[in-house]
């Protein structure tokens, strides 16, 4: 039976439940595939609302992406603002910037009440410029301002004096994000739904779907499932249960690692309890957890086979950044899958009468889990239409055989450009003091 990798949260959790595997035929009114964020909110809301739901994960409770991440719960989507607005129209991007702010609140109203409340004093995130922002955070932040989101700009001195590196320029920070143990919130979650009544069965992964009349079939190896509505959130490890599902993501891997607590040694290098990352788009990610350690993640890339010495890439990127943290000791390291659609966005909605998706929440899913849940859990008991606001971010195709290849060329591409543009401060910094 399958078990957690190594990392840093299975070894942290609170709950150490094993969840049965599914034996029989038993019926519902909706059955979830898949036990990540996604699929746990949409049968907690379900069971919250006194529907019959079962809850199908092929391995454990939160083993892949969601119980794998950086932990940073912040608002906004893997696509910015203005390529919405470019694709949905303006009025759309407005909403789905509410959602995703929504997002935020479900998660933190969630840990309050499985007993585990955000710390106010520990919110907020730090976006960090590695080259001069030269007027672009204060535009950006007046845009957002309009918006209704406040964001607060720091210059040089300020971000230096939080993030201790020469690495660094300018930086910007949204208040509302949280840092939380995401596989702790995902069982969590999984026993509220059991304590409303829904069934939760790990180590049953969906082998075949089918229609028996108007009911939906989803067979286990030892078992099978008959509901009205069937939904499909398999993230990252989207295989050819739904051809279609497949055929338009991309597993996109990245990888994380959690020092030795260390308080005194990371007070020198992170004088802030605020989620941090800088502004490249395969861009170092990382935070201070409450149990003194450092949770450093980056590296992005489309090839999906691990390097054997990521943990000591991802330490390099550490001490380039922060050399005063040569000493510190890493106790695990790990990598996990994304599903990243071409467009950035996630993919929600209906493929048939009461089969519905909910998946390709890569680079920022702890909140768009939450209001892309919500949707569909609302559309299923509803009729709510809302899940339409992402009708626009449909089921594009991946490239095929391609698209791994086509991805990771766009990454090196930007990787190039972000060095590029880091050398030519170096120089410049270089020519200064020589001056």
């Amino acid at each position: 039976m399958s078990d957690y990798i190594d990392c840093h949260y299975a070894r942290s959790r609170v709950d150490q439940t094993q969840r049965p595997y599914l034996d029989g035929t038993i019926a519902a009114g909706t059955v979830v595939v898949g036990g990540g964020l996604a699929g746990l909110t949409i049968a907690l809301e379900l069971a919250r609302g006194g529907h019959s739901v079962v809850l199908l994960e092929g391995r454990r409770i939160g083993w892949g992406a969601s119980g794998r991440n950086g932990g940073f719960c912040a608002p906004g989507y893997a696509l910015g603002y203005d390529r919405i607005a470019h694709i949905a129209g303006e009025e759309s991007a407005r909403e789905l910037l509410d959602l995703s702010r929504d997002g935020v609140d479900y998660v933190a109203n969630n840990l309050a009440a499985f007993g585990n409340k955000v710390d106010t004093r520990h919110r907020g995130h730090i976006s960090a410029r590695r080259i001069p922002a030269r007027g672009d955070l204060e535009r950006y932040r007046d845009k957002m301002a309009a918006l209704g989101v406040a964001l607060r700009v720091q210059g040089i001195e300020e971000t230096r004096a939080l993030l201790k590196s020469p690495l660094y320029f300018e930086s910007i920070v949204e208040p509302t994000c949280f840092a939380m143990q995401p596989l702790d919130y995902a069982l969590a979650m999984a026993r509220e739904i059991e304590r409303l009544g829904g069934k939760v069965f790990e180590n049953s992964p969906a082998l075949s779907t089918g229609r028996f009349g108007a009911s939906h079939l989803a067979a286990t190896p030892r078992g099978k499932v008959s509901a009205h509505h069937l939904v499909i959130c398999t993230g990252g490890y989207t295989g050819r249960l739904i051809p279609a599902l497949r055929r338009a993501m991309l597993p996109i891997a990245t990888y994380a690692m959690a020092s030795e607590a260390n308080d005194a040694l990371l007070d020198g290098a992170i004088a802030t309890p605020m989620c941090v990352s800088d502004d490249r788009r395969a861009g170092d990610y990382y935070r201070r957890a409450t149990d003194g350690r450092l949770i450093w993640g980056g590296r992005i890339t489309a090839r999906t086979r691990d390097p054997a010495d990521f943990a000591a890439l991802l330490r390099q990127d550490m001490i380039e950044v922060y050399p005063q943290l040569a000493t510190l000791r890493i106790d695990s390291a790990w990598s996990g899958l994304m599903a990243y659609a071409r467009h950035y966005m996630p993919q929600v909605g209906k493929l048939d009468e009461g089969l519905w998706y909910c998946t390709a929440f890569g680079g920022h899913g702890l909140n768009t889990t939450a209001a892309a849940g919500g949707l569909i859990a609302s559309a299923i008991a509803e009729g709510d239409d809302r899940y339409r606001l992402f009708e626009p971010f449909g089921l594009a195709w991946n490239g095929g055989p391609l698209g791994p290849a086509a991805a990771q060329l766009t990454y090196w591409k930007l990787q190039l450009q972000d060095w590029w543009a880091e050398r030519g401060v170096a120089q410049k910094n270089v020519g200064t003091a020589r001056g």
